[in-house]
């Protein structure tokens, strides 16, 4: 009887304990504050985000102005009122930051923002939540974690980095460089040049006019590694897996030296090479005339070279 009065009388203390924001460390979104702003900012000015724990949509439009809307949200009163949403804006240039209280807890931000369409996005960064990135002109430099980053229709350099989710890049001219973890990298009419970067995560990447003699650089494992180039200009092609296959298209014209290895999977390809070394688990030569290097490595994997 004691042991079953002990049993329940903990239960009953883990139940009150859930049930409570304890030490501000509840439901970050019980209290909530809206805010908006409007700012002018020349075409070719930049923004500079620094967000946490939310979302953030960065979406461009036809006027010369940059439209903020957001939540900033907390697990108490106190904290929300601690949480600053600090902005400074020159016309060149718009700068925004959410000041973590200095109490702890549960808190942060999410925000809409409206730009001009040709704008540098310098830094746009959170955490715990996902970046969207829309209709730019400029270069654009997002961060976050535990949260997809989504791009489209941006022209311009992209630098993205999360962990933990998604990284998605769809009709987009520049050069980007992805990097996740746990998380799969997809793009899809990309023109320029692509680096993409992950762990337990697949790769899918449809190049649409990849840039003279740039190279493309792709590296996961545990997943496997999808790669379409509409054409080929004499580009390096570095493709690197581990437990998972490794599956390239390319145009029937090509010209380039391969080199592709696995330890425990076939290679196959569509393209008659002239080899140099060739084995169940490891093919070395050139293909038409030869050119770039086409190196494909993985382990516990399948490889195909197939002409699109």
């Amino acid at each position: 009887m004691h042991r079953r009065a002990l049993l329940l009388a903990c239960v009953a203390g883990a139940t009150a304990l859930v049930g409570c924001d304890y030490e501000g460390w509840g439901s970050s979104d019980r209290f909530k504050e809206d805010f908006s702003q409007t700012y002018d900012l020349k075409p070719g000015g930049s923004l500079f985000l620094e967000s946490l724990n939310g979302s953030v949509d960065v979406m461009g439009w036809d006027q010369d102005t940059v439209d903020i809307k957001g939540t900033k949200y907390a697990a108490t009163e106190d904290l929300l009122k601690q949480l600053k949403i600090d902005i400074a804006a020159d016309g060149n240039s718009v700068r925004i930051r959410a000041i973590r209280p200095s109490e702890r807890g549960n808190c942060g931000a999410r925000f809409a923002i409206r730009v001009p369409r040709k704008i540098v996005l310098d830094r746009i960064e959170t955490s715990n939540g996902p970046v969207r990135v829309e209709n730019i002109t400029g270069n654009v430099r997002a961060r976050t974690s535990n949260g997809g980053i989504r791009v489209w229709a941006v022209t311009g350099d992209l630098d993205a980095n999360t962990s933990n989710a998604t990284v998605e890049v769809g009709q987009f001219s520049g050069a980007a460089v992805l990097r996740t973890s746990n998380g799969r990298i997809k793009a899809d009419g990309v023109k320029g040049s692509f680096e993409g970067k992950t762990s337990n995560g697949s790769i899918d990447v449809s190049l649409s006019d990849i840039d003279s003699a740039r190279p493309v650089r792709l590296q996961t494992s545990n997943a496997s590694i999808n790669l379409t180039m509409e054409n080929f200009k004499n580009n390096e092609i570095r493709a690197e897996a581990s437990n998972g296959s490794i599956n390239v298209r390319l145009p029937a014209d090509v010209n380039a030296q391969v080199r592709a290895s696995t330890s425990n999977g076939g290679i196959n390809t569509d393209f008659e090479t002239k080899t140099t070394t060739v084995s169940k688990h490891r093919l070395e030569g050139s293909i038409g005339s030869g050119g770039a290097l086409i190196d494909l490595n993985t382990s516990n994997g399948a490889i195909r070279l197939m002409k699109r």
